[in-house]
């Protein structure tokens, strides 16, 4: 994705998310986010989108063998999680004394 200005997503590395649409979808559990990549629009997310990855042997793994881990998610696929309401939510970006402060549209809490 060429763009001239970084995008900026409400979704940061450690926020609780649901999945709100493909093969992992669950509305009513939270995840967490583990990496968040920009460039591609994309969120790694622990436990959705599960793919086996083939390794050769190597110094560190010398046995090598079949794996299973986590791919990245579009962005757009994932909902932040409010806890007051228990379900997903919008988000809404304030300034406050300098900081930027993420609130959920549906209770109006503080997400830290």
């Amino acid at each position: 994705m060429k763009t001239r200005f970084k995008p900026k997503f409400n979704i940061k590395k450690g926020d609780s998310v649901v999945v709100i649409t493909g093969e992992d979808k669950d509305l009513k559990k939270p995840r967490k986010v583990l990496e968040v990549v920009i460039e591609k629009n994309r969120v790694l997310v622990e436990g959705v989108n599960i793919v086996t990855k083939h390794t050769k042997p190597s110094a560190q793994n010398t046995k090598g063998g079949i794996l299973k881990i986590e791919a990245p998610i579009a962005i757009s696929n994932v909902m932040l999680w409010d806890a007051k309401s228990h379900r997903g939510s919008k988000i809404s970006r304030t300034r406050e004394g300098g900081k930027l402060i993420r609130t959920a549209k549906k209770s109006g809490e503080v997400i830290k």
